[in-house]
């Protein structure tokens, strides 16, 4: 799969998809896309990728704890304009 690299503007190509999208590695192994030999693999931050469109990948693909906040919500019966504070045990 192909997406560009944020800071560099090239191209990266992703043949691990699994590894993408695990919100516990941070990290993925990629290789740049450019000239006409196979370049050696490198290994990219997950933050700094984006998709082709310059669109950013997907919160959960990279924060294991994309959610907490509004679990935390939902359990301790909070409205989403409350704010993020403890409720007790």
């Amino acid at each position: 799969m192909l997406f560009k690299d944020t800071v560099t503007n090239h191209l990266v190509e992703v043949a691990d998809i699994v590894t993408l999208a695990n919100p516990y590695e941070l990290t993925v192994v990629g290789r740049y896309l450019w000239g006409e030999e196979v370049q050696d693999p490198e290994v990219f931050d997950k933050t700094q990728l984006s998709f082709l469109s310059g669109e950013a990948l997907p919160l959960c693909w990279y924060d294991s704890r994309y959610r907490d906040r509004e679990v935390r919500r939902l359990r301790c019966g909070t409205r989403a304009e409350d704010g993020d504070y403890y409720q007790g045990a």
